[in-house]
């Protein structure tokens, strides 16, 4: 009987540090961006770069490609998170200055055109008719040159959102790690 309440004990507290480790780890490393590297200005040169192939890619395949967004600073971001919490709108990202792959240039958004030049976030629109839709077709192409895809996620779907990681975590890139400007790929997860 004493054993069995010692080991009863003994798994508890194990539990219990176990949870305040992950607290720790969760809540209290979390990185301060490191002001001692400087913020991107723009987008990385293989992400536009890539960017580019895509347009031109999609077109040769009859599909209009508008990328709505690229590089954000982090005023731009705080004022996005705040629309639909703070100011009018709808909440259009989860994601606060520093949080997004956008503020460091890893990551663009997409539009589709249709044939009179007006923007679509239509998932299911096939203006080149060819039977696929033209935005799963320009998401296959993303990915075929580096490109996560923001409707891959598991938890908020974000159907416009390609980036590139180059191996990165936020709180790397928090801690001032960059991806070489010289960089061929953009190898990411």
């Amino acid at each position: 009987m004493v054993k069995k309440k010692l080991f009863g004990n003994a798994s508890i507290t194990f539990l219990l540090i176990s949870a305040a480790l992950l607290l720790y780890y969760q809540f209290l490393t979390k990185p301060e961006l490191n002001e001692n590297v400087p913020l991107p200005q723009g987008l990385h040169p293989v992400v536009e770069k890539n960017k580019d192939v895509l347009v031109q890619t999609a077109a040769e395949k009859g599909i209009r490609v508008l990328v709505t967004d690229g590089f954000r600073s982090f005023e731009e971001q705080n004022q996005l998170y705040d629309k639909g919490r703070t100011t009018e709108g709808q909440i259009v990202t989860h994601a606060k200055a520093g949080e997004s792959y956008h503020n460091f240039g890893l990551a663009i958004d997409f539009a589709l055109l249709n044939k009179q030049g007006k923007a679509l976030w239509d998932t299911a629109y096939d203006g080149n008719e060819n039977g696929k839709s033209d935005w799963m077709e320009v998401v296959e192409m993303a990915k075929e040159l580096g490109f996560t895809w923001g409707g891959d996620w598991k938890h908020f779907k974000d159907y416009p959102h390609l980036e590139m990681r180059f191996g990165l975590t936020i709180n790397d890139l928090k801690r001032g790690k960059r991806p070489p400007g010289d960089a061929l790929t953009a190898s990411q997860n």
